[in-house]
């Protein structure tokens, strides 16, 4: 956790700030392929009853059966994953001292959340702002615009 504070603040943001835009998947969605290799283990024998650490098990167990096909459909993701540890950054800065308390106002405060979004997204978006030839906005946020793959 110390490396991605140290990350975060080198941009100029806050802990509270990071809390905020690491939880923007909340905001959409996260694809199954994000997170698949958290719920399915490598040892299929025992892959039904596998949970990752932290992880609710019913929660990780629903999560199995929606995400089951997600080789064959790239585009296939989870909602709904407020207070469930989706991803391991959820993980990371739910068990922290240094951000928990973050975690808990805006899991409790849908409106909190989105006010400290907004405001963070609109400071880290003044950050090392590329432009001309330097820049690229992109179409899709998760892949470059020249993207062949």
């Amino acid at each position: 956790m110390d490396h991605i504070i140290s990350i975060f603040d080198a941009a100029g943001l806050t802990v509270q700030e990071m809390v905020a835009l690491v939880g923007s998947h909340t905001i959409g969605f996260s694809h199954c392929k994000e997170f698949a290799s958290r719920i399915f283990n490598s040892n299929a024998e025992h892959s039904a009853d596998f949970c990752p650490e932290g992880m609710n098990a019913k929660y990780a167990a629903e999560l199995r059966k929606l995400c089951a096909n997600y080789t064959k459909d790239a585009e296939m993701s989870a909602f709904n994953d407020n207070g469930y540890g989706l991803l391991e950054s959820d993980q990371a800065i739910a068990f922290d001292n240094r951000t928990r308390p973050f975690v808990d106002r805006y899991a409790a405060n849908e409106t909190a959340f989105f006010d400290a979004f907004a405001k963070a997204m609109e400071k880290f978006s003044e950050q090392r702002v590329k432009t001309e030839l330097n820049g690229d906005v992109r179409r899709r946020c998760d892949q470059y615009n020249d993207y062949k793959g």
